[in-house]
């Protein structure tokens, strides 16, 4: 009776160590799937964003893109050079739109029907200036929509505005890169952008306004570059920049 007893004594230890180990092994799986449940519920709950994308290999720029959210949170990427003799460069930035153009971002892109429909115009007889993209996500909800030119006015506005920050904000990338390595560079580059600015060619100027301040206070630039950096400044905190 005694060697019986420790015998099943034995195998119901052996038992309860199994049953602990397919509860370590159930709460592991559980502990793994929680991060990407978190995760599917953060993607479901996400604002509403619109997001423009351009490709063309023929500029500089080769590729970019701008997405915008409901409150204005906006993140920037592209790819180019600085210079004729450097290599392609990944550049990212985030920034804050300005209220009248989030608005109308977004209500453009409900006047496109958010993208749902046919954008391109269809015209192949038209030169290719790029392969650009719009898209309107809200929570699970996507649409997509490639397009070299559209004859959907929302559209066109659209792409219009984003080509202009597009522009705002490879200028600054290339005057922070000058007013480190090259600043004798900073007067040619900052007379075109003014000259842009004044044709109503740029945007949100105040996105760059901090590496414009820095060469502001910079006085190892001469005074001529610093004045244009700051009535860009100027500019940038105008109605409509």
């Amino acid at each position: 009776m005694g060697r019986k007893y420790r015998v099943l004594s034995t195998r119901h230890r052996v038992r309860g160590v199994r049953c602990g180990v397919v509860l370590l092994l159930i709460f592991a799986a559980t502990c793994r799937f929680l991060p990407a449940q978190q995760a599917a519920n953060a993607a479901v709950t996400t604002l509403p964003t619109v997001t423009f994308t351009m490709d063309f290999p023929q500029s500089n720029p080769t590729h970019y893109s701008i997405a915008v959210d409901a409150r204005g949170r906006a993140r920037y990427e592209s790819t180019a050079t600085i210079t004729e003799d450097s290599e392609a460069e990944t550049y990212r930035a985030d920034f804050e739109v300005s209220k009248a153009n989030r608005e109308h971002i977004f209500e453009w892109a409900k006047q496109a029907k958010y993208f749902a429909g046919k954008v391109d115009s269809g015209n192949r007889k038209l030169a290719f200036t790029g392969a650009k993209v719009l898209s309107y996500q809200d929570g699970p909800h996507l649409n997509t929509a490639q397009y070299n030119y559209s004859n959907l006015e929302p559209v066109r506005a659209l792409t219009e505005l984003f080509q202009k920050m597009d522009g705002t904000l490879e200028y600054g990338r290339r005057l922070a890169y000058y007013h480190r390595y090259q600043k004798l560079a900073l007067d040619a580059e900052l007379k075109q952008m003014e000259a842009q600015a004044t044709n109503g060619e740029l945007t949100e100027i105040g996105t760059v306004a901090p590496v414009l301040q820095e060469i502001v206070d910079d006085h190892s630039v001469i005074n001529v570059v610093r004045a244009r950096a700051q009535e860009l400044i100027e500019m940038g905190n105008g109605l409509g920049h």
